[in-house]
């Protein structure tokens, strides 16, 4: 189980992503179309800098739903390998089954 203070501060980030998507996402369409001038772009990267570090979707880290570990996360089923496996070898996961060659 991860800490619980990790857990949290990625929840805090999903909401401030949240809040400044609408935003984020003009500055950006702004700040990267070329047939705008030089300087309209360069504004628009100066007030993408004043959006809150953590307001950025690259900040948010992938944690499994149950136990919060960071690592070998399968994004198809959001869970981590270990949580993974022992869910599919009980049979709690629709179409997982265990291999054998």
């Amino acid at each position: 189980m991860a800490k619980l203070s990790s857990i949290n501060k990625n929840e805090r980030r999903k909401q401030l992503v949240k809040k400044y998507a609408g935003k984020y996402a003009a500055l950006k369409a702004i700040a990267n179309d070329e047939s705008l001038d030089d300087g309209e772009r360069m504004i628009a990267r100066l007030k993408m800098a004043e959006i809150p570090r953590n307001g950025n979707p690259t900040r948010i880290r992938n944690r499994c739903e149950l136990t919060g570990r960071p690592r070998a996360y399968y994004r198809k089923f959001r869970l981590a390998r270990v949580m993974l496996r022992d869910l599919a070898n009980k049979g709690l996961i629709p179409g997982v089954v265990k291999s054998s060659w």
